[in-house]
């Protein structure tokens, strides 16, 4: 098997919530709005469509043509806004399948995509994207199979309803959990399922407990989490990694550098995600899950 075959890597591209916040206090970790994208054997998935999205698309022009399989946890701004920029989209030799639970009002993924690109919100509509585009409505709780890659769902805790994802590949497993909010009195059942044993699980910690149940301005019914909350899923799951993820707009690289410092006291194998974070799941023979931070990250105006 070549290496490309064999390949399971994970590759943030956006890695903040809520909104992008560029500027000189978040560079370290980066300001772009979600996107993941991970290489499982031959075929390439990409989890979200946030501000992120639009920096892979400008990594993917020298490797076209391209086909990719997309997953959208929901369509809140931060997690679409990244899709009318993504330049392969609108590439004719280009081929995505797009997946996205139909949203509690009906709409489809499709629908929602093509909504935002309308006039007068923006200039240029949908279907003016030249690559191959295809939807598809996924079921909750009904995995998508790619080859030998299952990519199980479940529903999570977020107003207006958000789909959290499992990619399964040869005995490996990355859970995607991302605009969820926990329960004051139990684990969520759901993410417990998605992140059950997994090699690595990604998850959305927003806030610290002391923002989220602050007298003053609580974050309670905002549908996020904390870090508090990620440890304690991931402890309960027997998750091999955690990745501390969506991080909030007004926490700059130096308050995230000290909740990657209390998160590793509580979980030792722990990362705080950053734009250009790659993480590589190994062969078995070595039986452990090595991670990267590239030098460079190019980004292309």
């Amino acid at each position: 098997m070549s290496s490309m075959q064999n390949q399971f890597t994970v590759h943030f591209w956006g890695v903040r919530g809520s909104i992008a916040s560029p500027g000189a206090e978040t560079v370290r970790y980066g300001g772009n709005t979600p996107c993941v994208e991970m290489r499982v054997g031959t075929h390439r998935l990409i989890f979200d469509g946030g501000t992120g999205l639009r920096v892979l698309g400008q990594s993917l022009l020298s490797q076209m043509p391209v086909e990719a399989y997309m997953f959208f946890t929901h369509s809140h701004w931060d997690h679409i806004q990244g899709f009318p920029f993504f330049v392969p989209a609108f590439v004719k030799c280009n081929s995505f399948r797009i997946h996205g639970a139909i949203a509690p009002n009906g709409a489809t993924i499709q629908q929602r995509l093509n909504d935002q690109m309308l006039h007068p919100n923006f200039p240029v509509p949908l279907q003016i994207m030249g690559a191959d585009l295809k939807f598809n409505d996924i079921e909750i709780g009904q995995p998508v199979e790619i080859g030998d890659i299952k990519v199980e769902n479940a529903l999570l805790n977020h107003p207006g309803e958000a789909v959290g994802y499992r990619v399964n590949w040869q005995g490996y497993a990355v859970a995607y959990v991302t605009d969820t909010e926990h329960f004051p009195d139990r684990l969520d059942e759901n993410v417990l399922f998605l992140a059950r044993n997994a090699d690595v699980l990604i998850y959305d910690a927003t806030y610290t407990d002391e923002e989220y149940y602050s007298e003053k301005s609580p974050k309670v019914g905002w549908g996020h989490s904390t870090w508090q909350e990620a440890v304690k899923v991931a402890k309960a799951a027997n998750v091999k990694k955690l990745v501390i993820f969506h991080h909030d707009p007004l926490h700059n690289d130096d308050f995230l550098d000290r909740i990657g410092e209390q998160v590793a006291q509580k979980f030792p194998d722990s990362l705080m995600a950053r734009e250009g974070l790659s993480i590589q799941l190994v062969p078995p023979t070595n039986g452990a899950v090595e991670e990267s931070v590239q030098s460079e990250v190019k980004v292309s105006a």
